[in-house]
């Protein structure tokens, strides 16, 4: 065994020596420059962090991917030793000597200037032992949060004063700093500049830093954070005519960005040049260049879209949840002639499209024109992948009852017919449930957590950003707070609770109008007792569905927040559901008998001929079965009557009625009538 053993490690040893080695001196030495290349100015952090960072697909060169360079340099590296001996610190520990200073902590130097504050921070520096005195009882965050409020209520004249200070502290510290660099050249770090072209920037990031700096001398107390927020909303009100000049510009910019990349990659072959340029442009600022530009706009793809198109201009005071609805309604009432034409005028459309379009691409230069062809080509995909993935999409189900089930699967068959809406179709369902929650109105909030809203900041900054320790702290902040602290929030809440059904109101009457009419609920015998619920679970949903506890969700939101709370009820709580129901139950049952015995007997059902059955068919005795009879049989009924859905629905009407009227209750139903169409002809003919 031993011998044999020994045969085979000195196989594996013969075989893993014989097997080449791919990297080549050469090769590992372009590894270790292409490596050194792409380490940071100033590297100073652990090697390991480095490598973690490292994109190595900038290193690959030649035949050696990504992958097997990150491998090799493992290997490599393996093979140095990491620490450091006594020799090198000195080297660094010398350097740090000569120049302290260095780096970040370049502001410890004595000559320094020192930065002046900011207006806030001279409020709140000049008030707050003032305020430390007259509530000794609060905490240096609340009284921070109090002086923010009263420096934001200043007067402009009173907070001009804050503003010529610090803006004259601020050309002092300019010139303090100006003459620092002259004092003390050695400090000043000058970075190694790249000869790497600058990325273009995008129309949103020009026009920005176009505004920023007016924006700054009209605001000089704004921090960074309510600069880019009060941009960007401007940006978002601008309009396509000044949009278009910035968007022009950052064309411009990168065009000059390609050109001078493309002639930094000449002059440096060795780099990567794989890297794909990506547009400054967003998909609706391309669409606004190209509609400036002349390209036409893409026809509806048929005619019952071109009609929805053309209906929906005129439906703005429509809730959007409804145009579609409204549309396919009309859509049905017309002729076919009618549709017809809308289907012939979308065909022109699309001809005119076509010529328009090759018209367009005629002006453009190579790049745009291949960018547009592969536009279209790609919307075209979208547009096939939407339209056939429409008839797997969930369909409502049919009732239990047959003539439900017939009266269903006629409309559903009528729905199939008629054509999709064409812009829903390619919409994935997250983005489609996305956008009818945004159509519903904020949930309103509690005073608890609007007070929270306003102090999240500081808890987290006071907690490091540990955001379930802030939360327990505010928390129990809240619950310990007098009333009246608490009373403004509570006013706030209030507020939002009126705000929130003022723009509810327009949802709830949309609701009112879908629920359907009392005529098409499940009829209801007099005297009939409710049917309570089956289960602790439904009893607990029942009380909180009819209470309007839940009215600000949606009717998805409220079984998801129902199952919360039930999972949050302890058992005791849940058995206390569970024993209410059974006595309810047993209420029930009670009740049900006593009103099955005092229920006064049905007249007797009205006799209805069918013209092509014999009269012979009716002269059964009533205890007679449709198996009974022969020429009554499912064959034969169906050969006669065919019971095809909605053929003969008056017929199927008056047999259910029959049956309906002269059972007790409609639960009491055979269970063979509410399960299939088929089981009616077995059932015994009242």
């Amino acid at each position: 065994m031993n011998g044999s053993s020994n045969i085979s490690s000195a196989s594996q040893t013969t075989r893993i020596k014989s097997e080449p080695d791919e990297w080549s001196k050469e090769d590992c030495l372009t590894l270790l420059e292409r490596i050194r290349g792409l380490l940071p100015d100033g590297d100073a952090m652990k090697y390991k962090t480095t490598e973690s960072h490292f994109d190595w697909e900038k290193v690959c060169f030649g035949s050696f991917t990504g992958d097997m360079c990150k491998q090799k340099w493992q290997k490599v590296s393996s093979e140095v030793r990491k620490y450091r001996t006594m020799t090198e610190l000195i080297v660094d520990a010398i350097e740090f000597v000569k120049n302290p200073y260095k780096g970040k902590k370049l502001k410890t130097h004595p000559d320094f200037p020192k930065k002046p504050l900011t207006p806030y921070f001279r409020f709140f520096m000049e008030k707050r032992a003032k305020y430390a005195k007259i509530h000794p009882e609060m905490s240096n965050l609340d009284l921070t949060k109090i002086l923010s409020k009263k420096y934001k209520e200043l007067p402009e004249k009173k907070k001009q004063k804050y503003i010529t200070e610090f803006q004259r502290e601020k050309e002092s510290f300019e010139k303090n700093m100006a003459r620092f660099k002259e004092e003390h050249p050695e400090l000043m770090e000058e970075r190694k500049k790249s000869d790497l072209p600058e990325k273009p920037k995008t129309p949103q990031q020009l026009w920005y830093n176009h505004e920023k700096k007016t924006y700054m001398k009209l605001h000089p107390e704004v921090s960074q954070k309510e600069l880019k927020e009060a941009l960007r909303r401007q940006w978002s009100q601008l309009s396509d005519k000044r949009r278009l000049k910035w968007i022009s510009k950052a064309l411009e910019l990168q065009k000059d960005y390609e050109d001078s990349m493309r002639a930094y990659h000449e002059a440096h072959p060795d780099v990567n040049s794989d890297e794909h340029v990506r547009s400054v442009l967003t998909k609706a600022e391309r669409q606004l260049k190209d509609k400036f530009d002349g390209r036409p706009t893409k026809p509806p793809p048929n005619g019952y879209s071109l009609y929805c198109a053309e209906l929906m201009v005129n439906m703005k005071d429509v809730p959007s949840t409804e145009r579609m609805v409204l549309c396919s309604k009309q859509w049905k009432m017309m002729t076919q002639k009618e549709k017809d034409m809308f289907q012939k005028r979308c065909e022109q459309k699309k001809k005119q499209y076509d010529i328009d379009l090759q018209r367009f691409l005629e002006s453009l230069p190579e790049e745009e024109r291949d960018r547009v062809l592969t536009e279209e080509k790609l919307g075209g995909a979208k547009l096939a992948v939407g339209v056939a993935s429409s008839p797997h999409r969930a369909k409502s189900p049919s009732s239990k009852a047959f003539i439900y089930f017939c009266t269903d699967l006629h409309q559903e068959r009528c729905r199939e017919a008629e054509p999709e809406p064409w812009a829903p179709a390619g919409l994935p369902k997250e983005r489609r449930d996305a956008k009818k929650k945004n159509k519903l109105p904020e949930t309103p909030k509690t005073a608890e957590e609007m007070w929270q809203q306003s102090v999240i900041g500081d808890y987290l900054a006071k907690y490091r950003s540990d955001r379930r320790k802030a939360q327990a702290a505010m928390e129990a902040a809240w619950k310990s707070m007098e009333k009246k602290e608490k009373i403004p929030w509570i006013k706030k809440a209030a507020e939002d609770q009126k705000r929130y059904e003022v723009q509810y109101q327009p949802v709830r009457e949309l609701l009112e109008m879908r629920a359907p009419p009392a005529g098409q609920r499940k009829p209801k015998f007099d005297g009939e007792p409710k049917k309570p619920p089956v289960s602790g679970y439904q009893m607990f949903s029942q009380e909180l569905l009819t209470n309007g506890e839940l009215n600000h969700f949606s009717l998805k939101e409220r079984m998801v927040e129902i199952g919360k709370r039930w999972h949050k009820l302890t058992q005791s709580q849940k058995d206390k559901y569970k024993k209410l129901v059974e006595e309810q139950q047993v209420e029930y049952k009670a009740e049900l008998e006593a009103w099955v015995k005092v229920r006064p007997p049905p007249p007797p059902p009205p006799q209805r001929y069918n013209a092509t059955t014999p009269q012979h068919h009716n002269t059964t005795t009533p205890r007679q079965t449709l198996s009974e009879q022969p020429h009554l049989t499912s064959a034969n009924t169906h050969k006669h009557n065919s019971w095809a859905p909605c053929k003969h629905s008056s017929l199927l009407s008056s047999l259910l009625s029959c049956l309906l009227v002269s059972s007790p209750v409609s639960s009491l139903l055979s269970p063979c009538l509410l399960r299939t169409g088929p089981s009616i002809r077995s059932s015994p003919a009242r």
